[in-house]
């Protein structure tokens, strides 16, 4: 291993390697948010947040910039502390630090706006470094797995280049694969179209349809309606820090019950 491979390494979280967790039963919750406030100082950017997901469940949040979307999303997995309430994940509660909050890290795949791949490691090796790493996988059985899951996205002839040589739109493909390599229990997507060109976009909600489609739990925040319409299960709209409805895709966008997602909706379709 070099040392640029070492430094690396140690960002990866480290735990005693389990076996493969069992994953919930279809239809039983999966991630469990109970009245959880979030401030930054004086500002107030989660107000009493209350939200299930399914396992096996797509959630779609939506909703104008600054209403608290990413920050939920980023505090699932504690990329963001919470200032109060509770997140449980596969009914064990989100932990403070340590490597109880490693491991369950490892369970919650995790899609950025930036790629974040190491640059100076090539596909292959960013896909296997955390199986091999955190999960304990042989090298063999790892780099196995990481060029069926390039081939699932769609990019499995760009294995053996380096992050630079790839499109946007390949690079958020591979980290999709990076994330489903540990075998997660849900994935987190916090706005992962929106750092690419427009023709870039659909090669990558492409894979996260079909990752719906397959059965994977998913919290989604994003901007792309389209892709809610699609793929979502349940559409959730924030605003100002607060969940103000849940609904089907159908029934927001038919219709909408708050006098906010209205707004909302029609500033979309008049821009």
């Amino acid at each position: 291993m070099t040392s640029n491979d070492a430094a690396a390494a140690r960002d990866l979280p480290q735990f005693e390697t389990t076996s493969n967790p069992i994953l919930a039963a279809p239809g039983e919750p999966l991630v469990i948010v109970e009245n959880v406030e979030k401030h930054y100082g004086d500002f107030h950017a989660l107000k009493n947040i209350n939200l299930t997901v399914n396992k096996g469940e797509v959630v779609v949040v939506i909703g104008p910039s600054g209403s608290g979307k990413s920050t939920l999303c980023r505090t699932i997995n504690r990329l963001e502390t919470i200032t109060s309430g509770e997140i449980r994940i596969d009914g064990k509660e989100l932990p403070s630090e340590g490597k109880t909050l490693a491991a369950l890290r490892a369970d919650v795949g995790m899609v950025f706006q930036s790629f974040n791949l190491f640059a100076h490691m090539s596909v292959l090796r960013n896909i296997t470094l955390g199986p091999t790493k955190v999960r304990g996988r042989a090298k063999a059985e790892a780099e196995a797995e990481a060029r069926a899951l390039l081939d699932r996205v769609g990019v499995l002839e760009q294995a053996d280049k380096m992050p630079a040589q790839l499109s946007g739109g390949q690079q958020q493909r591979v980290a999709i694969a990076r994330a489903l390599a540990m075998k997660p229990k849900v994935m987190l997507f916090d706005e992962p179209t929106s750092a690419l060109d427009p023709e870039m976009i659909n090669e990558v909600l492409d894979v996260m349809v079909k990752l719906a489609s397959e059965g994977m739990t998913m919290i989604v925040v994003t901007h792309e309606m389209g892709f809610a319409r699609r793929a979502a299960d349940r559409v959730v709209f924030m605003a100002d820090g607060e969940i103000v409805e849940e609904a089907t895709p159908h029934e927001f966008f038919t219709n909408p019950k708050s006098d906010r997602a209205k707004d909302f909706l029609s500033k979309l379709l008049t821009n």
